[in-house]
């Protein structure tokens, strides 16, 4: 940025996008959706590549079809079968769709829901703020008198994306955090002690602090906020039954979208208007709910199995 400008940088964080074309190739398609289609020899031919690639064996039996599966049936299959097929009248995509959001909503799936839909608009909300506090704090260039954190020192223009860069490599040991965490304690615990670990971390920024303290808290912080998103993006699939898996999946990930959003339009105005303890504290409440959202959760899915009906909590 300092030698180019922001148009080259644009240009040149879109080259590992582009990459990710290479992989669409040798992906596989889901067997269950090739099943779905008919397509049993293809759907038969990636499950053995699975079974090959894992030094495993499938189970004995045929590929087969069986009746459409509804939302509220249940999926079980007999000895002979390694996976269930519908087959038969072609459903109505437009009314699947809206069978499958009104069951977001049911009585046995809307706590489900709406937690999730605040922790994913938490969750986006905090991480985008937390990126724009990065570069508000490590601005020179603030008119406001009682600044903090990175202003009490004169910094060099370019330390801008120092510090910028420095706070982003926290993601690293953020997903590594999340990889350690998810397994051996459980999905809702692992979000909740990383959202505590992120509101110990910023906390302090809400007070006068030097510039390497206020790089190392906020380094924190991101660290935390990416282990989150990181396990409720495995917790979310797996809560939901697989009639309306995507459907639910999608519409969480959504909300997020619309944390991430909303957050500029907030966080920017509260900091540039010279309000940067507000930003911190809104952030922290954010964080707090977010955590609230997460132990409101019915259930715990590490160790479950995924399901295919709408199963009551207990």
């Amino acid at each position: 940025m300092p030698r180019l400008n922001w148009r080259w940088l644009l240009a040149v964080s879109s080259v590992p996008s582009f990459m990710a074309l290479l992989f669409y190739g040798p992906t596989p398609e889901s067997p269950r959706y090739l099943c779905t289609k008919g397509r049993i020899t293809d759907a038969q031919k990636i499950l053995e590549k699975i079974a090959r690639q894992n030094q495993k064996s499938l189970p004995s039996g045929v590929l087969v079809c069986d009746q459409s599966i509804g939302v509220d049936e249940v999926y079980a299959p007999s000895e002979d079968n390694s996976l269930l097929c519908p087959i038969g009248k072609k459903p109505n995509v437009l009314r699947a769709g809206f069978s499958a959001l009104l069951m977001l909503f049911s009585s046995k799936l809307i706590r489900t829901t709406l937690s999730l839909w605040l922790l994913f608009f938490g969750n986006a909300f905090s991480y985008y703020g937390i990126v724009l506090l990065t570069s508000e704090l490590s601005s020179g260039q603030s008119k406001c008198r009682h600044s903090i954190g990175l202003h009490s020192e004169k910094i060099r223009g370019s330390s801008l994306y120092v510090d910028v860069f420095i706070t982003s490599l926290a993601e690293f040991p953020g997903l590594v955090l999340s990889a350690i965490l998810v397994d051996r304690i459980g999905r809702k615990l692992s979000m909740v002690i990383m959202f505590a670990m992120g509101c110990i971390f910023l906390l302090p920024l809400v007070f006068h602090q030097k510039e390497i303290l206020t790089t190392c808290l906020l380094f924190g912080v991101r660290m935390c906020i990416m282990g989150t998103i990181t396990v409720a993006n495995i917790y979310a699939p797996e809560i939901y039954p697989t009639s309306i898996r995507a459907t639910g999946y999608g519409l969480v990930s959504a909300v997020g979208r619309i944390g991430g959003m909303i957050c500029p339009l907030v966080a920017v105005g509260l900091v540039t208007g010279c309000h940067q303890t507000a930003a911190i504290l809104l952030f922290e409440a954010v964080m707090v709910v977010s955590g609230v959202s997460v132990m409101l959760l019915p259930l715990e899915t590490n160790g479950r199995e995924l399901t295919d009906i709408v199963a009551v909590p207990e």
